[in-house]
């Protein structure tokens, strides 16, 4: 039997084996390389694309642990995708990488990713070198880009004036499972954005915003809570469950008797001893609940638990108390209620209180269920949309959808243009984009025509998912679109007989937009630019 490998020794003259790994590798090389990653990020971009526009279709994801997932977010469905393949992780972060920077659009730029690969793929089949393909897609995406930018109308951002931004929270939301209550989800959005804007900055913050979701009721239920909504009740239970004008304690000091921070033993050999310790206790409680009184707190959230002596002397000294509330609910409640956090019982003065106008307990059902809402705070800027929902896969996927549309009204405070939606942008960036490719006498030409027919899959996609012919639809949209001059014609995917997205206010935000089609033109750069795999052989691991 032949030696696995070469014999040979370190500097201290220690033996060690170098292994020979070559023909336990696989290698593809050249144009078969290319082409076996256009195929893996097809075949993903195939899966995602039935559930475009507002009638895409749901997907169950199993989890190894059988948790199940039902969504159509591109960016869930890729995240909770198996995926073995090098170029299909790729395709996984570049969803992923939509969903950090704009919130929605994973699923397009997915799908359009896919549709430049496999137009790359006939490129390559005439011969053309992949990194001629590639400069040519770059220079085309500059053109939709600047096409995007020609037909961007302005969007004036007015708190006063909610309607047209509620409007486009319905867009996002309409090809999700939430569009039973579209309306109050779209309105829910808004207001909470607009709460926590600053609108002259031209910035969201989204920490101030917190979702919170409870299974059973119907959707319709869900609310904004101009306040926070945490998933903890009063401690003990003969506590009013209803407080008005409080002033609440925030702390993260636990309420139990000094312990020593070495690992001292103390011995208690007699009777007398243990009493002694029992009122030092006691007497540790007492002041405690003195100090947190005496600062005039009506109301104690602490961060840590407390057992049931100091329960009790709470309830005896009327000092209603929280316990177990985790730490970004402390921090939020303090930004609300304007308090400071406090880590020491001899810290806490009146002015370190946090104010609040109500604090009510809520309770769901026939379930134990409960929940504490913190409301008419000193800062109304901290927002809770609380969710409902009839199944834990309901008030998850709501939780997702609400998400996108905050994301959206987000980039629309940042940067306040819009193109309109139902693929109308894509045809009218794929007319210029080939209307460019004439002007052109050089190779790249025929990554310009390419380029137009993948931006047509969206259009493509949506009118296949709404039931419609394609192909006839997409004849008849971009002649409209070059006879009528009009970038606002789209699929009319709810099938109301008007493709003018103006009328039925679909509309996307501009910067959404250029993302999708500069990070998918990004994405297959790149691709094409590998042209040798090296990767274990199947089988072998």
């Amino acid at each position: 039997m032949a030696f696995p490998g070469t014999f040979a020794f370190d500097e201290y003259g220690r033996p060690f084996i170098i292994l020979r790994e070559q023909d336990k590798q696989k290698r593809i090389t050249g144009t078969d390389a290319i082409k076996s990653h256009i195929m893996a990020a097809r075949q993903i971009a195939s899966t995602i694309k039935t559930s475009l526009g507002p009638k895409g279709l749901d997907k169950i994801m199993v989890s190894p642990d059988g948790d199940v997932t039902v969504t159509n977010d591109g960016a869930t469905i890729m995240k909770l995708m198996d995926v073995e393949h090098e170029i299909g992780k790729l395709m996984v972060q570049l969803s992923q990488s939509q969903d950090d920077e704009i919130g929605d659009g994973t699923t397009g730029v997915v799908v359009l990713a896919g549709a430049l690969l496999e137009q790359a793929e006939g490129l390559i089949d005439r011969g053309i070198h992949p990194i001629r393909i590639a400069d040519g897609f770059e220079l085309a995406a500059q053109c939709a880009v600047k096409q995007l930018d020609a037909i961007a109308e302005p969007f004036p951002i007015d708190p006063n004036n909610k309607e047209p931004l509620i409007q486009i929270a319905m867009t996002t939301l309409g090809s999700k499972i939430v569009n039973k209550c579209h309306r109050q989800m779209a309105e829910m959005a808004v207001d909470a954005v607009l709460n926590v804007a600053d609108i002259e900055k031209k910035d969201v913050n989204f920490e101030l915003i917190k979702i919170e979701t409870k299974v059973g009721g119907r959707m319709e239920d869900s609310m904004l809570v101009k306040g926070v909504v945490v998933d903890k009740t009063m401690s003990h239970a003969q506590m009013p469950k209803t407080l008005r004008d409080v002033k609440l304690a925030i702390l993260t000091c636990p309420f139990e008797p000094p312990k020593p921070k070495t690992k001292h033993k103390l011995d208690v050999t007699s009777a007398e001893d243990y009493r002694a310790l029992r009122e030092y206790e006691q007497e540790k409680f007492t002041q405690m609940v003195k100090q947190v009184k005496d600062a005039g707190a009506t109301l104690a959230i602490c961060q840590w638990g407390f057992d049931d002596e100091a329960n009790h002397l709470l309830l005896q000294h009327n000092l209603p108390a929280v316990r177990w509330v985790g730490g970004p609910e402390i921090e939020l409640i303090a930004i609300a209620t304007g308090g400071r956090i406090v880590p020491r019982f001899e810290e806490l003065t009146a002015e370190k209180l946090g104010t609040a106008g109500l604090v009510r307990e809520v309770s769901f059902g026939t379930s134990k269920d409960k929940m504490l809402v913190i409301e008419e705070c000193m800062n109304s800027k901290a927002v809770t949309i609380f969710l409902r929902g009839g199944n834990q896969m309901i008030t998850a996927e709501a939780k997702r959808s609400i998400h996108d549309a905050l994301c959206v009204v987000r980039s629309l405070v940042k940067d306040s243009r819009i193109v309109y939606g139902g693929g109308a942008a894509e045809i009218s960036c794929s007319l210029a984009v080939a209307k460019e490719a004439d002007q052109l006498s050089t190779l790249e030409q025929y990554a310009f025509r390419s380029f137009a027919v993948a931006l047509e899959n969206i259009p493509l996609a949506l009118a296949e998912n709404s039931g419609l012919h394609p192909i006839e639809t997409l004849s008849e949209l971009k002649a409209r679109q070059v006879a009528e001059n009009c970038p606002s014609l789209g699929v009319d995917c709810m099938l109301t007989g008007d493709s003018n997205m103006k009328n039925h206010n679909v509309v996307e935000s501009l910067n959404s937009k250029k993302q999708q089609i500069l990070l998918a033109t990004q994405l297959v750069k790149m691709i094409l630019k590998i042209d040798d795999v090296r990767s274990k052989a199947q089988g072998d691991m």
